[in-house]
């Protein structure tokens, strides 16, 4: 039994597709693979991401896709254009907050991100496909496998899986990061970017930060053993501590 994994892709088409071809010639194109979210926003092509995957799906192919923080912002913006996500600490909307990275994501659809915000969402409207908003909104939230759970942020250690919030399954790090628990499985996240896969015993985090120019991690998971999937083959990935 194998899991594949794939971390936070922000609109990095290319690297997704790399990712997945890296995957299949390590276990074959009927590979199971899950993909923590965060699709959109950042890198120069979250259509594409979306098309892509939505495409892949409707063919057959054996992909999860979980919901991410930022896989929120779009289909919000769309159906509650005044909605601002409670998890940002700056209280700034989508498409207020630079960092965020909706310039990116509307200029894909072709969409001005400069004009003002009346026109904007009018605009966005009528560039993104209903097909995608109710993809992004429809995005189940984890994924439990035998090998592990795959959640976009964490979960918050002491509460069961069915009781966890929203909020903290899409944005959580204090509390969650540096906890020592043993969640039962495996915890496979993202949503905090760093240098490249690690494997914390408990958790594994494969956010290697591709919306900031660095690889998209592609992990292999088996029984008792967890690998970085690169093109020159696998990485052992061993528990490192907090």
């Amino acid at each position: 039994m194998r899991l594949y994994a794939i971390g936070d892709v922000h609109g990095q088409l290319d690297l997704l597709k790399a990712a997945h071809q890296r995957i299949w010639r390590d276990g074959g194109r009927n590979s199971v693979i899950a993909h923590v979210g965060d699709l959109i926003d950042r890198g120069p092509d979250s259509r594409g991401v979306i098309e892509y995957l939505m495409n892949g799906q409707a063919d057959g192919q054996p992909w999860i896709v979980t919901r991410g923080n930022h896989d929120r912002f779009l289909p919000k913006f769309v159906t509650d254009p005044d909605w601002i996500d409670p998890g940002l600490s700056s209280g700034q909307h989508w498409v207020e907050h630079a960092g965020l990275g909706a310039a990116a994501t509307l200029k894909s659809y072709g969409v001005d991100p400069d004009i003002p915000r009346s026109a904007l969402l009018n605009e966005t409207r009528r560039a993104v496909p209903p097909t995608h908003v109710e993809f992004l909104a429809n995005l189940p939230l984890w994924y439990l496998h035998p090998l592990a759970l795959v959640v976009h942020a964490g979960i918050r250690p002491g509460v069961d899986l069915c009781d966890q919030s929203e909020d903290d399954l899409v944005w959580i790090r204090k509390g969650f990061l540096e906890s020592e628990t043993d969640f039962g499985p495996l915890v496979v996240h993202g949503h905090t970017a760093i240098d490249t896969a690690t494997h914390y015993g408990n958790r594994l985090n494969i956010d290697g930060g591709a919306a900031y120019g660095r690889p998209l991690c592609a992990v292999a998971i088996e029984r008792g053993a967890v690998h970085l999937v690169e093109d020159s083959g696998r990485l052992p990935l061993t528990p490192t501590s907090h």
